[in-house]
């Protein structure tokens, strides 16, 4: 057999033969893991569709996260083993080597924590929404402590000397917390939420004047839903900051209401009104009547005050059952005869003459004032006069025009 000279010619102390032999094996060997890793993610996913087992499920999230970039650092290292290299050149493709498993082991790590957290919402979302939330904050965290370690890692690897970066970056890390203290005060809110836990997804809070269905809850702000559909984003510290009403966490809703009745309304009816709105309270569905009192004599009305009870916190069923017993009091009152006061003023001079107090002024009959005067001014100017009450001054006769007394000038 001819031998090729070409194929002995040196190249970095080896023949051309062994480099095709090398190349050869790592581009096999990056085909075939590259396959396995495509092959093996439909195969766990296929087999988790048909168990409750949740070990395939996360084998296939870790072998989606297999980048290619650590399989071909991974060939190149076995087909290296084939030639003989320089120990500086095998020392460098170790270290890529090491640095691609490190960041290959985190995003690993990641997917793991990521699943963790996905499996746990799943399972206490509708049980417990805060454990949910104080999860996922602390898998914010657990995933940037991976990522500080294999960064620590990679450098100690690379010949720096990772004691003195870190005293360095305990140094520069207070001039850096005070040039971003706002996002960490903001980050230190969200873990406060997570473990405190003032509210959680899906409540429906008040702050101040705004109110909506907490969305999210995220490293910096929270995002909540509001009535008229709108989002609303809150400063997580901002939030902490303010007065916070939970309305999903209250137990049962106490409601108050007013209604009065018009002065002269018999007191046998007066009495008959608190019976009548128990009557009217008690005969809705998740309903506690409390008490009925005729609180204050208004000014046109005799006002009584009501408090009933929801056994449910739901505000549909709140409006549904005031709407009931407004309907119910409507046909009981028409039904008793007594009725409902409007703001009105009803001036009654006999009732003042007899009390001694001023009499209300009374306004002319209508129709005097257009048909014409109400008295003869005249009239009445002169009989002033006859009484003494106008003085007239004396007259002086027609003053001369300013020509005329020119003119005697």
């Amino acid at each position: 057999m001819q031998e090729i000279p070409f194929l002995d010619r040196q190249i970095l102390g080896n023949p051309v033969v062994r480099w095709t032999y090398a190349l050869g094996t790592a581009l096999a060997l990056l085909v075939v893991l590259r396959l396995l890793a495509g092959v093996g993610v439909r195969a766990f996913r296929a087999h988790a569709l048909r168990t409750k087992n949740e070990v395939d499920d996360l084998a296939a999230d870790l072998l989606e996260r297999t980048k290619l970039g650590f399989i071909f650092l991974f060939a190149v290292w076995v087909g290296s083993h084939l030639l003989s290299l320089s120990p500086t050149v095998d020392s460098w493709i170790r270290i890529f080597l090491v640095l691609g498993l490190l960041l290959q082991a985190a995003l690993w790590a990641s997917a793991g924590v990521n699943f963790g957290i996905r499996r746990y919402e799943a399972r206490q979302i509708e049980s417990d929404p805060g454990g949910a939330l104080a999860v996922g904050v602390l898998g914010f965290v657990a995933r940037v402590a991976v990522w500080l370690v294999v960064l620590l890692v990679a450098l100690d690897n690379l010949g720096i000397d990772v004691t003195a970066l870190v005293t360095t970056m305990g140094i520069g890390g207070i001039a850096i917390a005070l040039a971003v203290q706002n996002v960490l005060k903001d980050l230190f809110a969200s873990l406060s939420i997570a473990l405190d836990k003032p509210f959680v997804i899906g409540d429906f809070i008040v702050v101040g004047d705004l109110s909506g269905t907490v969305e999210e809850v995220g490293i910096k702000t929270t995002r909540v839903r509001s009535l008229t559909g709108e989002q609303l984003i809150f400063s997580n510290s901002d939030l902490l900051d303010s007065r916070i009403r939970n309305f999903r966490r209250m137990q049962e809703r106490r409601i108050s209401f007013s209604l009065g009745v018009i002065y002269g309304t018999p007191p046998s009816r007066l009495e008959r009104i608190p019976e009548l709105v128990q009557s009217a309270v008690e005969s809705c569905e998740n309903s506690r009547f409390d008490r009925c009192h005729l609180k204050s004599l208004g000014d046109f009305s005799l006002n009584y005050e009501t408090v009933y009870y929801m056994e449910v916190p739901d505000h549909l069923a709140y409006m549904n059952t005031q709407q009931a017993i407004n309907l119910e009091l409507y046909r009981r009152f028409d039904e008793e005869g007594i009725e409902f006061a409007f703001p009105t003023q009803n001036p009654r001079p006999e009732a003042a003459r007899r009390s001694g107090g001023p009499l209300l002024p009374t306004r002319p009959p209508p129709g005097t004032l257009r048909s014409g005067r109400i008295a003869d001014t005249r009239s009445s100017v002169r009989a002033c006069a006859r009484r003494g009450r106008i003085h007239r001054a004396p007259s002086r006769g027609p003053r001369p025009d300013r020509g005329v007394q020119a003119r005697r000038r």
